[in-house]
């Protein structure tokens, strides 16, 4: 099996406080942050990881797993964490998050699933930066696929997989059948979501994502990074504009109340919340 996998970096969630926006607010200013893999996306690569292998012998992959991701070049520390992490080879697309929005990045995706053949794409349910939950969708329209979104387990079968995707009423089960693709959400990294079809159901994995020990960190930079333009795969502009950004207002101090019916004057009158 062949599973293409795109990861995208964000700004750690844990670093918000560090945002800083201009008088002018065109932009944000990301100096300082801390980048790390979309959290979603850190799911998705281990789905694929799982997907295979056959759980006992990790090392020994059962197919190929090939990480794509679009930036400038140090994104590159993010696919060589994701080498490092078991995936095989890692395509980064060059350009600038300005050039991008959901529909922009599905179509060179698309492109380089003509390329590459993947029997899967898998990819986060949505990023923790922009949240549009945009990409796997239009992808699977573009390509024409089967697509199962918000897996929560997956199970390999001859020629398809079985998706347990979460909805509002549980857990619904749907088949896709390759060439697919899927959208992840967080428990599908659970000891027993996620089986190969040589994985032994009795097996479970550990709870969460793997993480890569020294030795592979060193081997992942003789793995193959190739580098393509965002031109060369699509003449697509984004839609999607940005014209302004603008801080929360500030929490205002808080207030002592000196009994029950000042509290309930205050709820009623200036909070408006009764």
């Amino acid at each position: 099996m062949k599973i293409l996998v795109a990861l995208k970096r964000v700004a750690d969630p844990d670093n918000a406080n560090k945002v800083k926006i201009p008088a002018d607010g065109s932009k944000i200013d990301t100096t300082g942050l801390e980048w790390k893999p979309n959290p979603f996306d850190d799911y998705a690569l281990e789905t694929a990881l799982r997907l295979t292998e056959d759980g006992k012998t990790t090392k020994v992959r059962k197919g190929e797993v090939v990480v794509v991701s679009f930036g400038p070049k140090d994104v590159e520390t993010t696919l060589r964490s994701a080498l490092a992490t078991g995936a095989d080879r890692a395509i980064r697309v060059e350009c600038t998050d300005e050039q991008l929005d959901g529909l922009v990045v599905a179509k060179a995706i698309a492109k380089l699933v003509e390329a590459e053949k993947p029997d899967l794409v898998v990819l986060g349910k949505q990023a923790v930066d922009g949240d549009s939950n945009q990409v796997g969708q239009i992808l699977a329209e573009l390509l024409d696929w089967p697509q199962a979104a918000f897996a929560a387990t997956v199970r390999e079968e001859a020629g398809a997989v079985l998706v347990g995707r979460e909805v509002d009423g549980g857990v619904l089960e749907v088949r896709v059948k390759f060439p697919a693709v899927l959208t992840v959400d967080l428990r599908v990294v659970a000891p027993t979501s996620v089986y190969s079809a040589s994985t032994d159901k009795a097996f479970k994995y550990n709870e969460g994502v793997r993480f890569a020990p020294l030795p592979a960190i060193m081997q992942a930079r003789k793995k193959p990074l190739d580098t393509k333009n965002l031109s060369d795969l699509t003449a697509e502009k984004p839609r999607i504009r940005y014209v302004k950004y603008e801080a929360p207002p500030a929490r205002k101090a808080g207030s002592k109340v000196a009994d029950v019916d000042a509290l309930l004057d205050k709820l009623k009158n200036e909070a408006k919340v009764i």
